[in-house]
């Protein structure tokens, strides 16, 4: 089963370095929690597909040095990689976007049901990122 989770986390981080939304939104079942750094829980694939396209939008970034870690049910998982990142557009609430550029460590924790995502808890270090990208 761990396969299969890793499998299923290793497409959806293929399908996010794609750009991909109708891909990422494939991976994740109907009830969805995305619980994103610093923000509130949103719920379902439309809101999680507002948010994918939000962040197309706003950034522009590649993920590498991906580490899947997997219980042994498949139940859940972490991953950590790191973000190499341009700030394309301003986002809501952050410093104006001029085309900065950053790099960081992420933390993402995934509950999976059938096959699919259920809860995605994204975490970084927000302090660093803002000081990377507030010229």
């Amino acid at each position: 089963m761990s396969t299969d989770v890793r499998d299923l986390l290793q497409g959806y981080f293929n399908a996010l370095n794609d750009r991909d939304i109708r891909a990422c939104v494939a991976q994740v079942g109907d009830e969805l929690i995305l619980e994103p750094n610093q923000g509130f829980a949103e719920h379902g694939r439309d809101a999680f597909a507002a948010f994918l396209e939000r962040q197309l939008h706003c950034y522009r970034e590649a993920i590498d040095s991906l580490v899947i870690l997997v219980e042994p049910q498949g139940r859940h998982a972490a991953c950590e990689y790191r973000v190499s990142g341009e700030y394309l557009a301003t986002d809501d609430g952050l410093p104006e976007a001029c085309g900065q550029r950053y790099e960081m460590r992420v933390g993402a924790f995934f509950e999976i049901h059938n096959g699919l995502i259920t809860r995605i808890s994204l975490h970084f270090n927000l302090p660093d990122w803002l000081a990377q990208v507030d010229d």
